[in-house]
């Protein structure tokens, strides 16, 4: 494994314990160790002539922060201990925005120790009265036998703590779905939401589509939602007993929202706006194991790298294709994401171990890319993505989310709608702020700029009724009789305390990677930044030389930090 790599995983085996794997990632090793330290501990070529291990099987050593706990045993605590462990769980809680994992046999240093049958008995139920006292529930991932410098069986336990906050009605995701046309995207979207695998000629996909025409070409060309949720042991929860959207969200403890975006080319701009305006915490990247990276796959995977949005893959339609096929189509992915523009580490997952290990790294290092093979026809390895995504932790800390909850009311509208008995109704991603029923916020900027006074009556997330919507959170918004005509997509709704002010001329850096002909000046282009939405036009290009980068670096990075203050 070369240097990088190395440091991704932060030397997950120490010096002497042999050679570790190159190239694509096998997720072998407990909690994050790859290729090295696999479930029993051992070591490619670092054996002594009994068996036995010469090095220890490492992890990285514990993080002050994060949602990750080590501890060699939990037996018998005092009643102090006890409340101190508590107090403990709570942190890593809050750390992990309602998650957090328990490695049960592993020092504090990252050395897996491992506890006899009934040592890991006991500090099983002392974590579960642990998860009792903060209202918690608890799921065993999985275990794993150690044999280092012991003839006794050893063994360490993976624990997944979850909870759902006090001031939340269940955990949320957002995962948006991309992928080159008639790959399988709402196929598979259908297979996850509805319970119920495709026949081979779409039938799962239908209940997705909006427009008629989508359901005769089979083509998505808007943005819609879907949901699959999870409840507090990991199980499944979505429309496959007839449930409404409702009763999924009050039998949930964690949601995934999927944003299903359009493949096909000329529906791009589409798939551009809903990747910028609604904040996905992570992408999934559908690739058809018959036809490869093909059509708008190089693009969407170039939008994923440019937006900064973490990206996982997904190679379907494995049924139809041999082996040898689906082997060349994964190596394919490997050599573009090794590729310089891109650096990602992939990672196979082949097993739920696999399933585990890769959610872990996928949170820890934005490198990582797992790749999942399956099929929405027999089902194949579908039940490990479903792990994959239960296990997901969410990819900002809690720390960010109280910064951004912190700073003044920012609404971006990205739906507009008018609802019977209830009035105007705007859909959209609070980017900062917090917002509760009855406020009074302003929304514009209007054809003359102007920024129009109005008050939320209130709010729902998931179709369920929500009184407080937090940073970062997606919702609809009840605003009674103000005049929907007054109202278009791309607008914002923020405290009057903003000040808001508006521009219509701005400097910006670009970076031409592929336009049919010349960029110059008058040139007209479609900018997106957020939720807008804006034609423009080239004023001027100033050229960089070598000698103005650096000058030139200063001053975009001051704009940056100064636009927050005075837009």
């Amino acid at each position: 494994m070369d240097s990088r790599v190395s440091e991704l995983f932060g030397g997950c085996c120490r010096p002497g314990g042999g050679p570790a794997v190159g190239g694509t990632l096998k997720a072998r090793g407990a909690g994050g160790s790859s290729g090295c330290g696999g479930p029993k501990g051992k070591k490619k070529n670092g054996r002594n002539r009994g068996g036995k291990a010469n090095n220890p099987p490492y992890l990285p050593p514990e993080a002050e922060d994060g949602n990750i706990e080590y501890k060699l045993k939990l037996v018998n605590p005092s009643q102090y201990r006890f409340e101190h462990l508590v107090t403990q769980m709570k942190w890593r809680l809050q750390e992990g925005r309602g998650e957090a994992v328990y490695q049960i046999g592993v020092e504090d240093n990252g050395l897996l120790v491992g506890l006899a049958e009934e040592e890991m008995r006991a500090s099983l139920k002392t974590l579960h009265r642990m998860a009792e006292k903060v209202g918690a529930d608890i799921t065993v991932l999985r275990e794993r036998e150690v044999d280092y410098d012991s003839d006794m069986p050893r063994k360490i336990t993976e624990v997944l703590v979850r909870k759902v906050p006090d001031n939340q009605q269940f955990l949320d995701l957002r995962v948006a779905v991309l992928g080159n046309v008639d790959s399988g995207k709402s196929t598979l979207l259908g297979v996850l939401t509805q319970g119920e695998l495709d026949n081979g000629r779409g039938r799962a996909r239908l209940n997705l589509f909006r427009h008629l025409h989508e359901i005769q070409s089979g083509r998505t060309s808007s943005i819609s939602f879907e949901i699959l949720g999870f409840n507090s042991k990991g199980e499944v929860v979505n429309y496959s007993d007839s449930r409404t959207a409702e009763e999924i969200c009050e039998s949930s403890s964690k949601m995934i929202t999927f944003i299903d975006l359009a493949g096909h080319h000329k529906y791009l701009h589409t798939t551009i706006f809903g990747l910028t305006s609604y904040c996905p915490d992570c992408a999934l990247l559908l690739v058809s194991a018959n036809t490869g990276i093909a059509g708008t796959t190089r693009e969407h995977l170039g939008l994923a790298l440019a937006l900064k949005v973490p990206f996982f893959i997904v190679v379907s339609k494995v049924d139809l294709c041999a082996k040898t096929t689906v082997e060349r189509t994964v190596r394919q992915l490997e050599r573009v994401l090794k590729q310089p523009g891109c650096h990602k580490v992939p990672m196979l997952v082949t097993s739920e171990d696999d399933a585990v290990t890769a959610a872990q790294q996928f949170a820890q290092s934005p490198n990582v890319t797992p790749i999942f093979t399956l099929s929405s026809v027999s089902g194949e390895s579908l039940d490990l993505l479903k792990v994959f995504l239960n296990i997901l932790p969410p990819l900002t800390n809690s720390k960010e989310q109280e910064e951004l909850m912190q700073q003044l009311t920012e609404f971006q509208v990205d739906e507009i709608y008018t609802v019977p008995e209830v009035g105007t109704v705007v859909g959209g991603t609070l980017s900062s702020g917090i917002c509760r029923e009855g406020d009074q916020l302003v929304v514009g900027p209007t054809d003359d700029g102007c920024f129009l006074e109005l008050r939320v009556c209130s709010i729902q997330r998931n179709r369920s009724a929500c009184r407080v919507l937090r940073a970062g959170q997606a919702a609809t918004l009840a605003l009674g009789d103000f005049d929907r005509a007054l109202l278009r997509k791309g607008m914002v709704m923020v405290s009057p305390e903003m000040n808001p002010t508006i521009c219509s001329v701005f400097e910006a850096e670009i970076v031409l990677l592929f336009h049919a002909t010349t960029f110059r000046r008058g040139f007209q282009v479609t900018v997106h930044v957020g939720n807008v939405r804006q034609t423009a036009v080239v004023e001027k290009i100033h050229a960089k030389t070598q000698a103005q980068l650096p000058s030139r670096a200063r001053c975009l990075s001051k704009i940056r930090e100064e636009k927050p203050q005075h837009c």
